[in-house]
């Protein structure tokens, strides 16, 4: 039996980052897989080429492309300005939107498609982007008044993030700056998480996923996320992204599972 997925993200290059691989498993086994953003992301950091440009409508033209890679049959956005980290955040932002009208609209999308399961973030936003947080809680209003019946909340284990930081510090490949210390409040404890989303097999589709957001690969004075992971040689972005996590609230302490879909029928039983 085949199910429609809905992805919801803040913003273009989000989907690529955090949930493609899942996505592109999901095509590959002929479920329905939307993605849906709450904004253009036109509040984000880019090169002054592309600033130029307009860079809201270049980065909803990124985010189809990745779509498309991905295998997605859909994709919709929600119509919100990206409110940058602006506080408070401005009028027109998804952060300072009503959240129930916002979930209003997510709801319509969500009843039209029949959606089986929705993915969101943890409650902290990943990293705290107020974006981010409105995610979550926009996310699970509209899967209750949409009657969607599995929420997921897409995520990475802090344990093994937190180990990774330590190495590359060790290693001194960490950039000059950066904050170690603030992920420490960052994504979700091992403890918490769910489901262990194996997606080594589509590497290569959310490694193309990535490189269509061209905008975000610079701009600003750090090293860009996306940019410095898409640099990875081959062998390791299998290994470093080869895995996608979620929490699925309301499950016995302790679940572990395998495939977003395992609340459903021949899923039931994989397990980490």
């Amino acid at each position: 039996m085949t199910h429609t997925c809905v992805f919801l993200h803040a913003h273009p290059d989000d989907e690529a980052l955090l949930t493609a691989g899942t996505m592109a498993r999901l095509a590959s086994e002929g479920h329905r897989v939307v993605l849906v953003l709450a904004t253009s992301g036109e509040g984000g950091l880019a090169a002054p080429e592309y600033l130029a440009r307009g860079l809201g409508g270049l980065r909803r033209a990124e985010a189809r492309t990745s779509a498309r890679l991905l295998g997605c049959a859909r994709v919709a956005f929600l119509g919100y300005r990206d409110s940058g980290h602006t506080s408070p955040p401005p009028e027109g932002s998804f952060a300072a939107a009503d959240a129930d009208e916002a979930a209003g609209c997510l709801a319509d999308l969500l009843a039209s498609e029949r959606a089986a399961v929705l993915t969101v973030y943890d409650p902290a936003g990943g990293y705290g982007h107020p974006d981010h947080v409105q995610v979550h809680r926009v996310g699970y209003r509209a899967a209750r008044l949409a009657g969607t019946p599995v929420v997921l909340e897409a995520t990475v284990d802090r344990d093994l993030l937190l180990r990774g930081l330590r190495w590359a510090s060790w290693a001194r490949r960490l950039p000059p700056g950066f904050d170690r210390d603030s992920f420490h409040r960052a994504y979700a404890p091992r403890a918490q998480i769910t489901h262990r989303v194996r997606v080594g097999h589509h590497w290569a589709a959310k490694r193309a996923s990535m490189a269509a957001h061209v905008s975000q690969a610079g701009g600003g004075d750090s090293v860009r996320t996306l940019a410095a992971l898409h640099r990875l040689p081959a062998p390791v972005f299998r290994q470093v992204l080869g895995t996608e996590w979620y929490i699925q609230r309301g499950l016995p302490p302790g679940t572990r599972l395998s495939h977003p879909l395992a609340a459903f029928n021949g899923y039931a039983c994989q397990a980490w």
